[in-house]
């Protein structure tokens, strides 16, 4: 059984090597776009976000890391009823963050800030009803009060820049989007692992289902600590 253990965990951790792999040249093509190409623009298209719900989904997955590190040790001391309870917790927090991004997706539709022409005409620009401001006006606004600029050299300068944002939604939603797939994928074990735990399948002989879910979990929610920062919070103030 030590020696299964041992080859099932270097397994995993192959697995999630390739993971880091995919996510790193994502996060790589991101930073190179966002230092070297369009700055301003993924300046412009990071303060657009609402930095709110990221943090709260942020707290929802390390909450969720906890819970699902207490199901690893509730199995490891084969207590079934704490297996369950602690899965069953990761299971509505992985939800709840499913949610939250979903909400989140919905403004964007909702602001035409979805690229690509799929769910219509990607718009930074215009203002469409319910909207206060769309993205070139905040930058016009920024051009005018920093820069210095005439308000005509302001909204030229504003709505060239807002529609470069595009290529920032673009590394939002693969990135946000194949996380979240991750997180859909992690639900799908925990429900697998909640029907082997009802079937008193794990104890302190054999848990190396549940400790290799939560090496899972716990990577999908990493990957998160790096995308909040990333995509929400980095100089989130114009021509800084």
């Amino acid at each position: 059984m030590a020696q299964q253990q041992e080859a099932s965990t270097f397994g995993m951790w192959v697995f999630l090597l390739t993971e880091i792999m995919m996510f790193g040249g994502l996060i790589v093509a991101y930073m190179i776009y966002r230092t070297n190409f369009y700055y301003d623009a993924f300046v412009a298209g990071s303060s657009s976000i609402d930095v709110t719900w990221g943090f709260v989904n942020t707290l929802v997955l390390i909450a969720s890391s906890l819970t699902m590190a207490l199901a690893v040790y509730a199995a490891q001391k084969g207590i079934r009823r704490f297996q369950q309870l602690f899965i069953i917790l990761t299971m509505i927090l992985g939800t709840a963050f499913l949610v939250i991004k979903g909400i989140e997706y919905h403004a964007k539709y909702v602001e035409h800030h979805i690229p690509g022409g799929i769910f219509g005409t990607f718009n930074a620009v215009k203002n469409y009803p319910g909207q206060e401001e769309n993205i070139a006006d905040t930058v016009a606004k920024e051009k005018e009060r920093v820069d210095k600029l005439s308000p005509e050299a302001a909204r030229n300068a504003a709505e060239r820049i807002a529609k470069q944002t595009e290529i920032f939604f673009c590394f939002y939603f693969a990135m946000t989007g194949l996380h979240a797939l991750h997180m859909i994928i992690g639900l799908v074990l925990m429900a697998w692992l909640l029907v082997r735990v009802s079937r008193e399948r794990f104890g302190p002989e054999y848990f190396t289902p549940v400790e290799l879910s939560g090496l899972y979990w716990h990577f999908v929610d990493i990957v998160w600590i790096f995308l909040f920062p990333l995509l929400y919070l980095i100089n989130r103030t114009h021509g800084q």
